[in-house]
């Protein structure tokens, strides 16, 4: 293990050590005396695999979750409470076609002026890895519950994929995903022409060695997201192995800020998982993450899904999240991921 990961193990029990402190004492002093308002509970959703969250100019979340069959969207004050949320499902596949079964990780941004949805889906006829694909659709209403949402068809990408992830840096969009590879899936970003069409050719960032990024006969890297660090780095956190293995857990690819993001070389990658299950925790499985910010965006959060309880299937998955913070070299601390038993402060701002 090299001086970097050992850095990394140091950092993460410090982290631990925070979060036991500040979220657990806290809690256990306050309860029963402070405003209950205050904290909340995990799970967020109890059927939320592949959160997304997106925070708006307008200060309202855009939330949504892996339905299967559909595209459901929350809009909410708060991404911690989606009770009070208004929800609707603002889309449904066609019968027939490419995008006309499996319906996972949608993503939703705003960009230029109109809304985009991100979503994996295949051929409802030919089901399987060869006929997945991401798929975008378009909604010009400044309210995104409102109006139609276009069809623009897949990201023709160079490799059947999943789990597309679009992200603005220095004034620049890029597409990440996630390809099939033979029995492999990896890392591949794209510079963006368009919200709906990339640049060619692609650049495969990575592909799985390490044991925990391997599962049976899948070897797996997923769900990749875009952080921009408070250093003079930026990343690129994605889900490890398979959602039906407790072992799901996020990895981590570092760059420098003023590195071509679209060169392979500019990336280094630890060697040990940065935020992974946590028996005495009972969390199975945590991954498929996104980050947002606190309403005052004074805080940074890590909204992922997780089990409950160990077993060899995807079924189970809840949306969840926690605060991280970040250490003195500019990195971030994921920590470990708390039990829903833990009472957590609510974002800063509300």
């Amino acid at each position: 293990m090299d001086i970097l990961n050992k850095d990394l193990i140091i950092r993460m029990k410090i982290y631990s050590l925070f979060v036991f402190c500040i979220l657990v004492c806290s809690n256990c002093t306050n309860t029963g005396k402070g405003d209950k308002s205050k904290y909340f509970s995990n799970p967020i959703l109890e059927q939320g695999a592949d959160p997304y969250v997106y925070h708006h100019s307008d200060g309202l979340y855009y939330c949504m979750v892996t339905r299967g069959n559909r595209l459901t969207l929350w809009k909410a004050k708060t991404f911690t409470d989606l009770s009070s949320a208004e929800t609707k499902d603002v889309w449904f596949p066609p019968e027939t076609g490419p995008n006309s079964s499996n319906i996972w990780a949608p993503e939703i941004q705003f960009i230029k002026g109109a809304w985009y949805i991100y979503y994996t889906a295949c051929d409802k006829k030919n089901q399987g890895d060869q006929t997945r694909y991401v798929f975008v659709l378009r909604n010009n209403s400044e309210n995104p519950l409102v109006g139609n949402w276009d069809d623009l068809g897949k990201i023709d990408t160079e490799y059947p994929g999943i789990d597309g992830e679009v992200f603005e840096y220095k004034g620049e969009y890029y597409f990440l995903y996630s390809p099939y590879v033979k029995n492999q899936s990896g890392l591949i970003i794209a510079k963006m022409n368009s919200p709906w069409e990339i640049e060619k050719p692609s650049t495969l960032l990575a592909l799985p060695k390490y044991d925990w990024e391997k599962t049976g006969i899948r070897e797996i890297m997923e769900g990749p997201q875009f952080l921009v660090g408070p250093g003079d780095e930026v990343f690129i956190v994605y889900s490890a192995a398979a959602c039906w293995d407790d072992n799901y857990g996020l990895g981590m690819l570092t760059a420098k800020k003023d590195a071509n993001l679209l060169d392979s070389l500019s990336w280094s990658r630890s060697d040990i998982q940065v935020f992974k299950q946590c028996p005495e925790n009972s969390v199975y499985g945590p991954g498929h993450n996104c980050f947002t910010k606190s309403p005052d965006g004074k805080e940074d959060w890590i909204v992922y899904h997780g089990k409950k309880a160990s077993s060899n299937e995807c079924s189970g998955r809840s949306m969840r999240a926690q605060p991280f913070i970040w250490d003195k070299n500019g990195r971030p601390l994921f920590g470990k991921p708390l039990s829903l038993a833990t009472k957590i402060k609510v974002p800063s701002g509300l």
